[in-house]
């Protein structure tokens, strides 16, 4: 997936799945999003590592005089590890559930960089495809101006025919101005996005793949809000708490069972013999530690505290589902009614393109009735209107594509929209 550079024409074509591929790289949020999931995945092997027994090395080196008061070491060894925790096994969970909330978070970002990208390249290729069009139809405008010049000149036509004219390439200039305006500010978001240059960026329209079915989007259960990452991750998020709440829970009347070693040699400046009677250098000591915590007040309110906090993220992962079907089923209704109005758009252009072959058809042979030209401007309005309606219908397919898009990020199937692009 690379993009081409054209310097003779001093253009940048760069494909829709290119373009999400260096935005995802060069993603701020998607770099963030890789962040928390090494920080998850950290916090999962600190849970799993307790088991594992630490090993410290250290000196206290010094001199004492008359009774020892400490016990000063030429050299130290100790190792310890935790044996048996009730708690334990529910943070290992808790980190397990986050690291997944942490990767569904990751892909959520991913996705909405995707949609950003493919909205504002969408958005790109269909306004240079206007803009051509417009091109054609600012050259019709301009020779119905000359032509209603000569015949307000000759008489044939009153004043107003030609201000209507002129009114009419006025307009069309408008349209393709801002049209410019818009294709230049889509340049400037997908070079932020993708980190290219923004100067003679242009699309590749064969690298946008067909518009799904509005009807089969449209008729999408409400259930596929599940495939939504976004969603899924602040399930996942609640079901870390929950887990973490009870070990936090646990920390009461359960026995906690922890192993101890260590190593000692003591040093010989001391003179530690001159007053224990059987003194020795080399000292060695393990064990197992038991503790039977019966009542602590904070460990109680500590697991209140993070029970509220697994209710409070229940409610959250409950919230965004709720929105996210509402939001579903509005785009689900919305794609019904541009598919309808793109169907408008379409039928009208082709009565446009019907009318104006008729038109020049007459203009070629004549109308069949004696005494009843068609005017020479009756085919430059004709083209016109035609170029208007091949418009309306590229206005048509953007706004149902849009939220189309929108609704593929919904319901988590944007990604497989994207990919089919590569086949």
């Amino acid at each position: 997936m690379l993009f081409l550079l054209l310097p003779l024409a001093a253009t940048a074509q760069i494909s829709l799945s290119s373009a999400i591929d260096l935005a995802e790289k060069n993603s701020t949020s998607v770099r963030g999003a890789v962040a928390n999931v090494q920080k998850a995945t950290a916090v999962l092997a600190e849970t799993r590592d307790a088991y594992i027994p630490t090993f410290l090395v250290g000196s206290s080196v010094g001199y004492a005089y008359g009774f020892p008061l400490g016990y000063p070491s030429f050299f130290t060894a100790s190792s310890q590890s935790l044996v048996l925790s009730w708690s334990q096994k529910d943070y290992t969970r808790a980190a397990r559930a986050g690291v997944n909330s942490a990767n569904l978070n990751l892909k959520d970002v991913q996705q909405q960089v995707a949609l950003d990208v493919a909205q504002d390249y969408v958005e790109l290729d269909y306004d240079l495809k206007e803009i051509a069009a417009l091109e054609q139809e600012i050259g019709y405008a301009e020779s119905l101006v000359e032509i209603e010049q000569d015949r307000v000149q000759a008489g044939v036509d009153p004043r107003m025919d030609q201000l209507q004219a002129e009114l009419t390439a006025a307009q069309v200039d408008e349209k393709r101005i801002h049209l410019e305006n818009d294709a230049n500010a889509m340049r400037q978001k997908l070079a932020h996005l993708t980190g290219l240059p923004a100067t003679g960026l242009t699309t590749v329209s064969a690298s946008i793949p067909p518009a799904p079915a509005a009807d089969s989007l449209a008729q999408s259960g409400e259930n596929t809000a599940f495939s939504n990452p976004g969603v899924s991750a602040a399930y996942a998020n609640a079901k870390a708490k929950l887990y973490s709440a009870f070990g936090d829970a646990r920390q009461n009347y359960r026995p906690l069972v922890s192993f101890g070693a260590q190593y000692a040699l003591f040093e010989k400046t001391a003179d530690y013999s001159e007053y224990f009677q059987k003194f020795q250098y080399n000292n060695v000591e393990f064990g197992a530690q038991i503790t039977f915590p019966l009542f602590d007040a904070t460990r109680r309110a500590k697991g209140h505290e993070s029970a509220a906090d697994a209710v409070h993220a229940q409610a959250d992962a409950d919230a965004a589902l709720d929105i996210l079907n509402e939001q579903t089923s509005t785009m689900r209704d919305t794609t019904r009614e541009l598919a309808a109005q793109q169907r408008v758009a379409q039928v009208r252009s082709q009565i446009a393109q019907d009318q104006l072959k008729t038109i020049e058809t007459e203009l070629t042979n004549g109308t069949g009735t004696p005494n009843a030209p068609i005017p020479p401007t009756e085919a430059q309005k004709a083209r016109i209107e035609e170029r208007e309606r091949y418009a309306d219908v590229l206005d048509g397919d953007f706004s149902l594509l849009k939220v189309e898009l929108n609704l593929l990020r919904a319901t988590g199937q944007l990604d497989a929209w994207v990919r089919s692009s590569l086949k």
